[in-house]
């Protein structure tokens, strides 16, 4: 394996683990709860973003496999940011209209 392709998934994910804690914090000081879904998302994308080389060069499967589960949970995880863009969220509770 080489260093510099290490280097850059850690890097990787490094920045959508950074991600995931900032949009974390934003929903229990703010209670949003669009933002507990971009948490998950992106955590979902970030263990995406290397899954692939570990199920290859780990567990030995097929290249084919392997990218396709990495794709897969990628997807997953962009479905679930999406959902906090667009999907229906309960009212806030002085019942202000944030749209």
């Amino acid at each position: 394996m080489h260093i510099e392709l290490v280097i850059a998934k850690l890097i990787t994910v490094g920045l959508g683990l950074l991600i995931t804690y900032q949009a974390y914090r934003g929903y229990r000081v703010h209670g949003s709860e669009p933002m507990i879904y971009v948490a998950i998302g992106f955590l979902f994308i970030s263990v995406g973003s290397v899954i692939e080389g570990v199920l290859f060069d780990v567990l030995g499967l097929s290249i084919f496999v392997a990218g396709t589960i990495q794709t897969s949970i990628v997807a997953v995880g962009m479905l679930i940011v999406l959902y906090s863009l667009y999907g229906r969220m309960s009212q806030p509770a002085d019942g202000g209209d944030y749209s």
